[in-house]
């Protein structure tokens, strides 16, 4: 059965200044290495101007349903000394065994150099106190089914994924049509109670 692990509860930043030079710290949860690089490139993007911007995940790949997943992990320096900003950040990201998360440390540099040790510190303050201000949630691996049912059936299936705390989407068409998220360890016994509920006419992706 696909374990349980440790990420972020939402999108958080934190800022302070070393001798003059700014770091923000920018964490996000991500669900896969197409969404960190994304969100990496959107740090980049909006920060274009720093002088800096050190990105480091640590993100499942892989088929979750077989647990045949491994853990991809990345960073850069993006300039900094070898070894001072982006492994000191994913090092903060694995030490709290984090996953399925991704940071970027925006640094403006303030005119003086730090050295190899202040660097590394700083970097690894910027992730520490983001991932402070974001907070961290056990999460379970989740997949997405998608329920499709005619109008009287589509009662008896909310109040089902209502019950059960799912987040889910609802699309009312021609058919109505709900989008869910249920944790892997669920996901038979649940498709299994939705056919039961409306007698075998949900149409379950």
């Amino acid at each position: 059965m696909s374990r349980a692990y440790r990420t972020v509860v939402a999108p958080a930043t934190a800022e302070f200044v070393v001798q003059g030079s700014e770091f923000i710290g920018h964490v996000r949860p991500v669900e896969s290495v197409d969404a960190a690089e994304a969100f990496v490139d959107a740090v980049r993007e909006e920060y274009a101007d720093a002088t800096h911007n050190v990105p480091a995940y640590r993100v499942r790949a892989g088929d979750e349903e077989t647990d045949g997943y491994f853990l991809r992990e990345y960073s850069s320096d993006d300039g900094e000394p070898s070894g001072s900003a982006g492994k000191p950040a994913l090092n903060v990201l694995a030490q709290q065994d984090l996953e399925n998360c991704a940071v970027v440390v925006t640094r403006y540099y303030g005119g003086t150099n730090l050295g190899v040790g202040g660097l590394v510190r700083a970097y690894s303050r910027a992730v520490k106190e983001a991932v402070d201000a974001a907070g961290i949630v056990e999460e379970r691996p989740h997949e997405r089914v998608t329920i499709t049912v005619e109008y009287d059936d589509s009662g008896t299936v909310r109040s089902i994924l209502e019950s059960e705390g799912y987040e889910f989407e609802a699309d009312y068409e021609a058919a109505v049509s709900f989008d869910v998220r249920v944790p892997l360890a669920e996901g038979e016994a649940f498709r299994d109670r939705v056919r039961s509920a409306t007698s075998g006419r949900a149409d379950l992706e």
